[in-house]
């Protein structure tokens, strides 16, 4: 069984430390080399689906 407690003042600091770097990389735009890379893909994936299909 879990047991429930309060946070210490430092697990509490710790916490909203990773809250806050997630949330700033979460707002960061995808660079254009992933998005590029991942066209890339779907291109390659499209194209052995159809000829797959054939």
């Amino acid at each position: 069984m879990k047991q429930d407690r309060k946070l210490s003042s430092l697990e509490q600091e710790i916490e909203a430390n990773l809250k806050r770097v997630y949330e700033d990389v979460a707002k960061q735009e995808v660079p254009d080399r992933f998005t590029q890379l991942l066209e890339q893909l779907r291109e390659a994936d499209k194209a052995s689906s159809e000829k797959a299909n054939g």
